[in-house]
Formats: structure tokens, sequence, C-alpha cells
């Protein structure tokens, strides 16, 4: 029997549509590549701003996210990089507690063929170079002391609360504050370097332990790796009743309620490395590696020095009340 032209039609559209549906699907068509997230402590405002960031790409390229919190706790953060390979993961972004301590886990990974990412802080130690987006922490730390050398030309006694032993960011900056003061010259005496391991509450101790024990010689200035520790430091000099000396007190991480002490006169500075910026990058140089094949590459951001003076260019400004 003959067909008609309609009948024609549809027998064609049918064809095409089974072809269609025969044809392996391509990265780009897949649905939902699953992507895991490991931060190193969820506890942090640093990292509770990056997962929110995170969370909206996610859904503007349509992949579905897994985040896991590390608890700053290495083994804890090798045993779900484990679970996460069992589970089954397309793609995976780790910001590693502990530089050197995360490589067995991430030669896993690396062994497992899955496309890795890390993220504000790099890995050591690993079989091979990982791609790292992060802001250049060493820069970080140099810009900090080079605020305290232009603002005291004759030398300062300057307090240094360094973040948590191991991690690259707390090396890198430490680096940076280091190198810059030795470079100006002994004028520039660190009298006092502790870690307060990136937490509010141990900067509020550690400052009031380093104030009580300077009370003949108290310090002109305190340099803290990251806002937390920053923020426990000014309300120590406060708390202290040395508000009088004028104190200053720098921070990094350009976070809300440090932009508000930075705006108010009750901080000099802090840094402002991108960590939207930064995650932002992460994902999406992983999804575009995922579904076209593209290379991964390191890529360094510049931090901004933040003063009252240019608040305007701190990426979170909208938020401070």
């Amino acid at each position: 029997m003959t067909k008609t032209p309609f009948r024609r039609l549809v027998c064609t559209v049918a064809t095409m549509v089974a072809v269609l549906l025969a044809l392996p699907s391509t990265p780009a068509q897949a649905e939902e590549e699953r992507v895991t997230a490991l931060f190193h402590n969820m506890a942090e405002p640093f990292f509770v701003f990056m997962n929110r960031e995170l969370q909206e790409e996610a859904k503007k390229l349509k992949v579905k996210l897994s985040v896991v919190d590390g608890q700053a706790s290495s083994p804890k953060q090798s045993a779900d990089v484990s679970n996460a390979l069992t589970r089954g993961v397309d793609g995976m972004i780790i910001a590693p507690t502990d530089a050197k301590a995360m490589a067995y886990a991430i030669n896993e990974v690396l062994d497992d063929k899955v496309p890795l990412l890390t993220v504000d802080r790099r890995v050591e130690g690993a079989k091979q170079q990982v791609p790292h987006i992060g802001a250049d922490n060493v820069a970080g730390g140099r810009k900090m002391a080079e605020w305290v050398i232009q603002n005291f030309p004759d030398g300062a006694r300057i307090v240094f609360l360094t973040g948590q032993p191991g991690s690259s960011s707390a090396i890198d900056r430490a680096k940076g504050v280091h190198d810059s003061f030795a470079k100006a010259g002994p004028q520039y005496q660190i009298v006092a370097e502790q870690t307060a391991n990136w937490a509010r509450d141990q900067g509020l101790t550690v400052t009031l332990n380093i104030l009580t024990s300077l009370s003949a010689m108290p310090p002109q200035v305190i340099v803290s790796a990251n806002d937390d520790m920053a923020l426990g430091a000014a309300e120590a000099i406060q708390s202290s009743g040395l508000s009088h000396l004028g104190i200053q007190v720098l921070g990094y991480d350009a976070s809300p309620d440090a932009l508000k002490k930075v705006r108010d006169g009750e901080m000099a500075a802090t840094v402002e490395q991108s960590p939207g910026r930064q995650i932002r990058t992460a994902l999406q140089m992983l999804v575009a590696h995922m579904r076209q094949q593209t290379a991964m590459q390191s890529a360094a951001i510049e931090p901004i020095l933040i003063t009252k003076a240019n608040l305007a260019d701190a990426a979170r400004f909208g938020e401070v009340k």
C-alpha cells in the first residue's frame, strides 16, 4: 500500500528519534555530573561564604553537588575522600586541611583518574601536580607587612598571629610577612608569634596572654593571618583597657565583621582574597574539563589590601551593616 505524505512524515520522524536516542550522549548533555567539594572547616566564616557561592554556581552549571565538612581534621578529610570515591563521583574540589597530610588521599583520587582541583589551599607531595585555584597568599602576607612599614617608617613592635600549622595558606602568609619585615630591617621586630588556629576565641585568648606578657612594652601592631583571629585580637585590646594605645590590627579575608571594624576604625586593614571568585573559577574549570575535556590549569588570584580608603573594593562590603 502506498504511504500518504503524512504517514511518510510520521515514519521519517520516528526513524530520526530512534537514531538520536541510540546515539551516546555527549558529556555536555549528561545529566548532572556528580561533584564533591571537601572543605577544610565549615565552622569558619570563610568557608561558609565559599560554600554559598559554590551552591549558586552549581545550580547555574547544573551539576549534582555534595559538600563535605572536614572539621579541621586531616584524618577525617582523608576518610571523606575515600568515601566519595566509593560512592562514585565525576569530579572533586578539595580545600586540604594540611598541605602534606592530604597527599595520600589525593593520590587515591589521581589513581582513580577522577578530575581534581584544590582551592584556597594547595597540596604538597602528591604523585603529580594538582591544579590549584587560590589567592597568592605570599603576596597577601607581604601586603600586610608593607602597610606596617609604610605607616611605621621608624620601625614597630609587632605581634603575629599565625594560622593553623600545616595549612598552605598559613605557611604562605607567614612567608610574605617574614620576608618583608626581614627585608625592611631589624627595626621591625616580631616580639611575639603564636598560632590561634584561625579561631576568634583563640585569637582573643592568645592576644590577652601576649598583651599581659608584654605589658611593660606593648606592641604597636598586631598582624593576623585571618580575620577571625584579628577580631579576637581587637576584642582583647578593648577588654584589656589598651584601646588608648592605638594598637593597629590587620586581618585577612575581608569578612563583613572585619570590614565593619575597618570602617569604624577598630581595625586598620584586611586582605580581600576573593573566596567567591576562587570557588566559582574552580567549579567552572572542573565542569569545562568534564564536559569538553578542556585542560585544567592553576590560577593565582591577586589579593587586595582593604583599608578605610577602598572599602568598596571588598567583595562583601555590601553585607556590612
